[in-house]
């Protein structure tokens, strides 16, 4: 091999030379430790779909959360933070490229040389190539284009942790919404049931049958149940405009969230709950917040080899290629030619210091993403350990709260005997209406719960994403 050819390969050897640390994911929470923490089987028989929200078989919640997706102004900034990253990736993808500029120009210059002297007068024209190449023998230009790439990942996963928030918040609020409308139906047919019985007891206070007492409490169970409408009814405005405002249109434009007779919460959802522990473990470190957060590592890793390569000399090639005549007509003229070459070393002396800090302080930054990652990996297992928890244990209450409102069911049907038989008194009535509506009230809550626990679990798990 001859002294050209070494040359060659040393110089090829320099530009693929690529300064500072390449990225490790850190080594904390493995799968083991995950799956011990979690219960988990480490199985797949439990795959998440991205459209979880479908097996809840209710038309209305897929369209709300096909138009919040379509619609939502925080979807739309997402997308645009995405789109302005991926730009940002192209930019610096050119900054390291050799650029070729093309230029061209006229000047016309006037003296006047003496009141008797005659004038003189210059054209003078110009055209060209510039070229300029600053060779990124150091690997900065590498780490520029890394950071960026890891930036617009970024860019990407923050997209769909909106896109999963959004369905979730869809999701819950709907739920929400519905439970409401579901207390509001108990609280009315409660609340028809003590007006029947007030008249009743009225008929029998007019009649001398039955002491003013009686009338009161009968009055007074009618004005309480009645006193609870005001604020379920405004529950379920408020519902209903933060899920306007999460498809992105005015409050109050959503007719389809009228009450009706379809309500899921009325049932309580059939749901594998031993199944819970059995979703994929990748499924925590896929989710979009972590996958974002191990990309902004990445993107901080890459700005430390960036700063290294200012520590070392830079190296730039420039070239000039043209044409100056005196007259246009002179352009194809050899004459006219002008050409120049410019290789160029600079290094960083006195201002050294600042650069060895930069690389420092691109460190600690660095340092300080290792532990937000840390903290959003173990956010994640948090949150999948108390949704697990919370269906499981939803279901346990939801099954007791089911058998208390039969049971209050059959005790009313019992007392409202005795009372018309005069074996007890009105206010033993009156109290076991109360527990009944309180009964009948708590279930409804709860099957709202257990659906809402459930679109907790689909959010922790990354919702299929």
């Amino acid at each position: 091999m001859n002294g050209k050819s070494w040359a060659l390969v040393s110089l090829l050897a320099l530009v693929s030379c690529t300064v500072g640390p390449d990225y490790v994911r850190p080594k904390f929470f493995d799968n083991e430790q995950q799956s011990t923490t979690l219960n988990n089987g480490q199985g797949d028989d439990f795959p998440v779909s991205v459209c979880w929200y479908r097996q809840f078989e209710d038309t209305t919640l897929n369209n709300l959360v096909e138009r919040a997706l379509a619609g939502s102004p925080n979807v739309q900034v997402a997308i645009q933070k995405l789109k302005q990253a991926r730009y940002a990736l192209m930019i610096n993808r050119a900054e390291f490229m050799p650029r070729l500029n093309a230029e061209g120009g006229y000047e016309y210059h006037y003296l006047a040389i003496g009141k008797n002297a005659p004038s003189m007068t210059e054209d003078y024209y110009k055209a060209g190539l510039d070229a300029s190449w600053e060779i990124d023998i150091w690997g900065g230009g590498r780490r520029l284009n890394e950071e960026s790439r890891a930036l617009m990942q970024a860019a990407a996963h923050h997209l769909v942790n909106v896109m999963l928030s959004i369905t979730g918040e869809t999701a819950s609020d709907y739920i929400a919404l519905k439970t409401v409308q579901e207390q509001q139906r108990i609280t009315k047919e409660n609340l028809r049931l003590q007006q029947d019985i007030y008249q009743t007891v009225k008929e029998k206070y007019d009649n001398g049958l039955v002491d003013a007492s009686a009338l009161n409490q009968a009055e007074f169970a009618v004005q309480t149940t009645k006193a609870l409408l005001p604020a379920l009814e405004q529950q379920e405005e408020s519902y209903k405009n933060a899920l306007a405002v999460l498809l992105g249109v005015l409050p109050g434009s959503l007719k389809e969230l009228e009450r009706n007779q379809n309500n899921l919460v009325r049932r309580r959802l059939f749901f594998p709950v031993d199944k819970l522990y059995h979703f994929p473990l990748a499924a925590i470190r896929n989710r979009p917040d972590v996958q974002m957060a191990e990309n902004m590592l990445i993107a901080k890793n890459a700005a430390i080899g960036q700063a290294v390569s200012e520590l070392f000399p830079n190296v730039s090639i420039g070239g000039v290629l043209g044409w100056q005549p005196r007259h246009f007509s002179d352009f194809a003229s050899s004459s006219a030619a002008t050409y120049g070459f410019m290789p160029k070393v600079s290094l960083p002396l006195f201002h050294f210091g600042q650069l060895i800090n930069q690389v420092k302080l691109n460190r600690e930054v660095k340092e300080e993403y290792v532990y937000l990652y840390k903290n959003t990996l173990l956010n994640a297992v948090q949150e999948v350990k108390n949704a697990t928890v919370a269906v499981r244990k939803e279901y346990e209450r939801n099954r007791a709260l089911a058998q208390s409102v039969r049971n209050m069911r059959q005790v009313l049907s019992s007392m409202r005997d005795k009372y018309k038989e005069g074996l007890i008194e009105f206010s033993d009535l009156l109290m076991t209406e109360q527990n009944l509506l309180t009964a009948q009230n708590n279930l409804a809550a709860s099957n709202g719960a257990v659906y809402r626990n459930i679109i907790s679990f689909y959010k922790a798990v990354g919702g299929g994403y």
